[in-house]
């Protein structure tokens, strides 16, 4: 599942970062290393934007990277 598939106020558990060798990077740099703790606080309306939280503060995906971001829920 990716980060796109999660749903609003659930936390979840960041299984790998994938994309090429640039977007990985970006990806890893902002935080989103495995077994890194996150969750999705709002979606935009018509799409385009996921606001998700990690490590104390909240961050901005476009939709693509989003889409980059392997995930499993935390129970």
């Amino acid at each position: 599942m990716t980060l796109m598939d999660a749903r609003v106020d659930k936390v979840y558990k960041v299984v790998a970062t994938n994309g090429e060798k640039n977007e990985k990077r970006r990806l890893l740099d902002m935080g989103f290393t495995p077994e890194c703790k996150i969750y999705v606080a709002h979606t935009a309306p018509f799409g385009g934007t996921i606001l998700v939280g990690l490590r104390g503060f909240l961050v901005a995906l476009r939709e693509d990277a989003a889409s980059l971001i392997e995930i499993t829920e935390v129970k």
